[in-house]
């Protein structure tokens, strides 16, 4: 196990134990058009995460390219600590995600939570697998830009807070259901 595993775990519990008593139409409601309702942002975790499981797989396979900046560890932690401070649960910052980042869909099935639930297990294994990565200090692109670079273990950092981040979103949209 290691550091992210506990996070993941919690993170997966509160998305259950919120939103578990939901039918799928709540899980699709929305409070207005331009928000997104509850499922969507689990779906949202799912497609966002699944850009890094793609870049992972190339790293492994020696197809990904990091940008040249990756050079430079002042870039490296700019990028890592920015990204990773706008993506933090406390949501004073609103941000719009890139388009191949959007939810799948506006209506999502019914059964996204357990379809989260594999895909957290799948994150964690992603996770304990990297470990190779990881401990030679692995500098990747960002899946949103390729200019975008910073350590794999702040990618997890990332994944981590933003998933809190959308769990407090999605939240905000049950409150206004009630």
């Amino acid at each position: 196990m290691n550091l992210w595993h506990p996070t993941i775990d919690k993170t997966t519990k509160d998305f259950v134990s919120t939103f578990g008593d939901l039918n799928e139409r709540q899980l699709n409601w929305k409070p207005a058009p331009q928000t997104w309702s509850i499922a969507q942002n689990i779906d949202h975790l799912i497609v966002i995460n699944n850009s890094y499981f793609d870049w992972i797989a190339d790293i492994r396979n020696g197809k990904h390219q990091v940008h040249w900046l990756s050079k430079f560890n002042f870039m490296v932690n700019f990028f890592g600590k920015s990204i990773l401070k706008s993506v933090q649960p406390d949501r004073k910052n609103r941000m719009k995600t890139f388009p191949r980042w959007e939810p799948s869909a506006s209506t999502i099935p019914g059964d996204i939570l357990e379809k989260f639930q594999h895909h957290q297990d799948d994150l964690k294994t992603l996770i304990a697998n990297s470990q190779d990565l990881l401990e030679k200090g692995t500098v990747i692109s960002s899946p949103a830009s390729q200019v975008i670079v910073y350590k794999l273990e702040t990618a997890f950092d990332i994944i981590v807070a933003h998933e809190q981040r959308h769990l407090e979103q999605a939240k905000e949209v049950l409150s206004h259901m009630q």
